[in-house]
């Protein structure tokens, strides 16, 4: 019974979210940006703790919290930078995949022909999807979907 009552809360947050997109892109940017910036601040002080037993480790954890600490401060401040961050990540996905097709269709081994052709077709779907996904509108309307969608399947399975 508890599971209804959760589809009905997430169809009614999949509406409001879509009928304003930043509405839930807003929450998961700020908590995002807060665990990352946790995570900034553990790589911060595991670095300068490093520092003494090894200086190169040390320095890796202390650059790599820095940039945490920029990034996540930036997401919880930034709604935008989030999805151009969460674009980006899906952007170098597709090229790593169309990359990996191109490998298959040249090496032309044991089926890897159709498998590289069908990689390249979902490489260049991930391109245009994170081309898209850079707009922040574009990210809260998909994030209502879901939550539309989420709900929609809550409602409908048997317990």
């Amino acid at each position: 019974m508890e599971r209804k009552y959760f589809g009905l809360l997430f169809i009614v947050l999949g509406f409001i979210v879509l009928a304003f997109p930043l509405l839930g892109l807003i929450p998961l940017s700020i908590i995002t940006g807060f665990i990352v910036t946790i995570l900034g601040t553990g790589l911060l002080l595991g670095g300068i703790a490093q520092l003494r037993e090894n200086t190169s480790i040390g320095i890796l954890g202390i650059i790599l919290g820095i940039i945490a600490l920029i990034l996540g401060f930036g997401f919880m401040f930034s709604p935008s930078l989030f999805s151009w961050v969460a674009g980006f990540i899906i952007w170098i996905v597709g090229l790593f995949l169309i990359i990996e097709g191109i490998i298959g269709v040249f090496l032309n081994a044991g089926g890897f022909k159709w498998k590289g052709v069908i990689s390249i077709i979902v490489g260049i779907i991930y391109i245009i999807i994170g081309n898209f996904i850079k707009d922040p509108v574009i990210l809260g309307i998909l994030i209502g979907l879901w939550l539309l969608i989420s709900g929609i399947i809550m409602l409908f399975i048997k317990e």
